[in-house]
């Protein structure tokens, strides 16, 4: 049963226990009505008592019923809240740990509430493109008072039980045993009547037109493209301007509304695809992880250093190594300022900024760090510097050390061929800036040991990362990708258009950043390094040449005041150079090209779709395990806009004959031999099928 009957002295206990946060499930829902029932036909229970088992009261809806029919299946969770509410009885809600979305919703259907401190509790529903739909919007307003009520809705951030004084009818000592407790207050209260229903108070808020009025301005400047933020407002609106069982109806209406919004999809796909990201079919839950106590990082650069911090934030002590002391002291000057840049926002203390920096040591030797569990190579990206320093960690590196790589594009399987222990080395890919960037694609190599694969994936965790795995190929899945997107920017130029009509285009589809502002901040000379590889290993490739004459002017973007763009002192803003414009305009001259006018249409198109297409190829040859794979390291690495759920969900909502038709179309054009569809496309469009099913 995922909810149990006890009766002690008078009062009936029903604990929900739907590990590991008691969702509001089908199983859950049924068996705590009949928990209520049970108590209102035994004439010797006067109280009733609902809490949760283990570490949460409830943390909400069952979210692996999420999309199936269950989740509306009766009893629904209206019906179960109606059931509490309405039961003759007194319903006591012992509220510890979490209680959040439909569990707080239940919480405010009884008639009281009682908590231990450092209970979270939240509406988080708003961070999945929703808002609370069993009454959440039209309760908790009656209970908190309009405006605390509307800032934890819109929000959707958990507040801790004891700064919500009003929400509870008693708030026990922190070290009280929660059952007992309420047993103790439900007989105190059992005989009063009549009993108290939170759908019975008024919201009294003066001039509340006024407040509701700001309100909706601030929320729709700060909601962007998500609806939900201001249907939350729309709906704790009619808490006020409405009676209970209307506003009940309208918050039904807009709950069903958005369900069906592109944006709620994308979030919740979103929501999903982080949860999936970590499971790998041939390496199971239970597979054993390798002891991370201890790390050590080669190369105290900008990646390096940022490598180095995550470890530290995770209370994991660094060793970092490097060549010379100047380049060793220069990166551990850059991690200082960068936690004293945090002390001074006021995100971090200087009792953490002294803990994380005692974590970290230094040194010149290899055989300072061979001790380390797991070491992060960061070296200049080139096969050769990569091959000395894995000799050289194969020679040191104790027995079972994880031997990983911070490469961006190299063969993983190459670089495990180094070392006489392939089955320790993996790929470890952050993105920078390192200590920032939530994505690490962990590239399995074909020697990888499962249990390093686990521990990687364990890590990324710890690291506070979103970890998606990857196979071995070039670019691996977010870079083999961006490459195909930065191809067609280059044509886009060479056609017709300029960096900055490209950039606003992306921009404006939602994209943090337009190719040509990513590479001035990555640093065009890193493209410019790998289109020279290319050129030797795959010439059958095109590429436009404007990138490389931008390099040649010695243009290679923010870290030498100009690349696509210019850029001043203390200014992040792109401003658009007139020699760089006529460059462009001058190779299609060169090329003997007409400049035509683009659409930003066109332009998205062929940005995105180039994405979509090189990710069925990445799909179809197994290097991602799932679609979802490949939005989350777009979502989590890449700036693609969250509310379009990344690049493979928004080819599935666009509808892929309709992306296929776009890339026949763009075959016909200048350079079209870089479209050619990918077969899992064709497959999946002519079977009316999604990359995301």
């Amino acid at each position: 049963m995922t909810a149990e009957y006890q009766v002690r002295g008078a009062v009936a206990v029903i604990t929900l226990n739907n590990p590991p946060v008691n969702g509001m499930g089908l199983v859950t829902r049924t068996a705590a009505v009949k928990g209520i029932q049970q108590a209102l036909a035994d004439d010797a229970v006067k109280a009733i008592v609902i809490t949760g088992a283990g570490k949460a009261f409830s943390g909400g809806a069952d979210i692996k019923e999420f999309n199936t029919p269950k989740a509306l299946q009766e009893p629904s969770l209206h019906t179960l809240i109606a059931t509490a509410e309405n039961s003759s009885k007194p319903v006591v809600a012992a509220i510890h740990t979490v209680c959040m979305g439909g569990g707080l919703e239940l919480s405010l259907g009884c008639h009281y509430r009682v908590a231990l401190p450092g209970a979270q509790i939240a509406l988080p529903e708003v961070k999945l493109g929703l808002l609370p739909g069993a009454g959440g919007t039209q309760r908790l307003p009656r209970v908190l008072g309009l405006e605390p009520a509307l800032n934890m809705i819109v929000s959707g951030n958990p507040v801790s039980s004891e700064k919500l004084p009003a929400l509870f009818d008693e708030l026990f000592a922190a070290d009280a045993d929660i059952v007992q407790s309420a047993v103790a207050f439900a007989e105190k209260i059992a005989d009063v009547r009549p009993l108290p229903k939170v759908r019975d108070r008024k919201v009294d808020y003066p001039n509340h037109e006024a407040f509701l009025q700001f309100s909706r301005n601030t929320v729709k400047a700060m909601a962007g493209p998500f609806p939900a933020p201001l249907e939350c407002v729309e709906t704790v609106a009619a808490s006020v301007t409405m009676k209970f069982e209307d506003g009940m109806k309208f918050e039904r209406e807009r709950f069903m509304h958005l369900i069906q919004t592109t944006e709620s999809k994308a979030l919740r796909h979103a929501f999903f695809a982080e949860r999936v990201a970590s499971k790998v079919p041939d390496v199971p839950a239970d597979t054993p992880v390798r002891s991370i106590k201890s790390a050590a990082v080669i190369g105290a650069g900008m990646m390096g250093g940022g490598i180095a911090m995550n470890f530290l934030n995770a209370g994991i002590p660094v060793k970092l190594l490097e060549t010379r002391q100047e380049a060793l002291d220069k990166g551990i000057a850059t991690i200082r300022k960068n936690y004293e840049s945090s002390l001074k926002k006021g995100k971090l203390t200087q009792e953490k900024l002294d803990q994380r920096m005692s974590l970290l040591s230094s040194t010149l030797s290899y055989d300072d760090i061979g001790q380390a569990d797991i070491v992060v190579e960061a070296v200049f990206e080139e096969l050769g510097v990569k091959e000395a320093v894995f000799r050289k960690l194969d020679e040191v590196m104790k027995p079972g050390a994880i031997v990983a790589t911070n490469t961006s594009t190299l063969d993983v399987d190459k670089i495990a061929a180094f070392t006489r222990r392939p089955q320790d080395v993996i790929g470890t890919h952050f993105f920078s800036p390192a200590n920032v960037m939530k994505l690490l694609e962990i590239v399995r190599g074909k020697e990888t040991a499962k249990d390093v694969l686990a521990t990687a994936l364990a890590l990324s965790k710890k690291l506070k990362k979103t970890g998606v795995v990857s196979g071995v190929c070039d670019g691996f899945i977010g870079n083999r990708m961006i490459e195909q997107y930065s191809r067609q920017a280059g044509f886009l130029l060479e056609e017709g258009a300029l960096p900055e009509q490209v950039d606003k285009a992306a921009e404006k589809f939602g994209f943090a950043m337009g190719p040509f502002r990513m590479g001035d901040l990555a640093g065009n000379d890193i493209g410019w390094a790998i289109r020279k590889r290319r050129y030797v290993e795959k010439p059958e490739i095109s590429y436009s040449k404007t990138a490389d004459l931008l390099c040649e002017m010695g243009r290679y973007g923010q870290k030498t005041g100009g690349g696509w763009y210019d850029y001043k002192a203390g200014d992040r803003k792109a401003y658009p150079n007139e020699a760089v414009n006529a460059m462009i305009v001058k190779h299609s001259a060169d090329l003997g090209i007409t400049r035509r006018k683009i659409s930003d249409e066109e332009i998205v198109e062929r940005l995105v779709y180039s994405l979509v297409n090189e990710g069925a190829l990445i799909l179809e040859e197994g290097i991602a395990l799932r679609a979802s794979d490949i939005d989350m390291v777009y979502l989590t690495g890449y700036g693609f806009p969250l509310y379009r759920g990344g690049p493979m969900f928004y080819a599935d909502t666009v509808g892929l004959p309709n992306v296929l038709a776009a890339i026949n179309k763009y075959a016909k054009g200048h350079q079209g031999q870089a479209w050619q569809p990918a077969p899992l496309l064709l497959k999946l469009a002519d079977e009316g099928k999604l990359f995301n099913s």
